[in-house]
């Protein structure tokens, strides 16, 4: 058994807390679906947004997903970095799981596709 890391990332149109949980729930199914895996495996998720994100904490709608209360959550700021991507949430999901490095899929969604576009494949492109 390992503990593997899967990225994801997605962008909002507005600062606004309906956005916000809407796209944090959208990555987080995805990155569940793409790597078919549950709460149960889960070790933890960090949540980060850029500094134009205020208007709630991400996490919020993890917590608001059935079979999530349990699991260790973390949000955290981005770094301001001049010409970096706005209104980018970003998570980092830790799961057990018996597969290798080269097999979780890593998800980006909607402008978020540019932070990583050697991974914009078929789960990516969304």
């Amino acid at each position: 058994m390992y503990v593997r890391g899967i990225r994801g990332a997605v962008t909002v149109s507005n600062n606004e807390e309906r956005e916000i949980l809407e796209a944090t729930t959208e990555l987080l199914k995805e990155i569940v679906s793409q790597n078919a895996v549950s709460p149960e495996d889960i070790c933890s998720v960090f949540v980060t947004m850029t500094t134009d994100l205020d208007a709630t904490f991400p996490a919020r709608a993890i917590r608001q997903m059935d079979g999530w209360d349990l699991v260790p959550l973390m949000c955290s700021g981005e770094i301001p970095v001049q010409g970096s991507l706005p209104k980018c949430i970003r998570l980092m999901v830790t799961v057990n799981t018996e597969k290798q490095q080269r097999e979780m899929v890593h998800v980006y969604l909607r402008g978020a596709q540019v932070l990583r576009p050697d991974l914009s494949g078929s789960s990516a492109a969304k």
